[in-house]
């Protein structure tokens, strides 16, 4: 593989349990940082909810590797972001033999 190019900038969120005081919670996204990356728009398909179609789109996200345990390092279930744009990751590989780039699976879904 050669050097991806990496033109986008994405923001790296995590949700987090927000305690409502009344014994509930919400969840809300806080920003870990910021991410240069690639994107490669791989499979779409529309489906049906209830209020109506929904488009969902899936993409592989390439990046600079970090190792586990690192926050830079995405992990399933955090998300990107790209302004408005939403794409929640649901696996995290490195895609070069050598270790130096990783590809994120991510979801982008979008009310049609």
């Amino acid at each position: 593989m050669g050097r991806p190019r990496l033109n986008l900038r994405l923001a790296l969120e995590a949700p987090e349990r927000q305690e409502d005081g009344m014994g509930g919670h919400r969840v809300v996204w806080r920003q870990l940082g910021w991410l240069w990356a690639g994107m490669e728009a791989a499979a779409g398909r529309e489906r049906l909810v209830q209020v109506g179609p929904q488009s969902l789109v899936t993409w592989r996200i390439t990046l600079r590797a970090a190792p586990k345990g690192d926050p830079r390092r995405p992990e399933p279930d955090q998300r990107l972001r790209l302004g408005a744009r939403l794409f929640h990751i649901e696996a995290v590989a490195e895609c070069d033999p050598d270790g130096r780039w990783l590809t994120c699976f991510a979801r982008e879904e979008d009310q049609a």
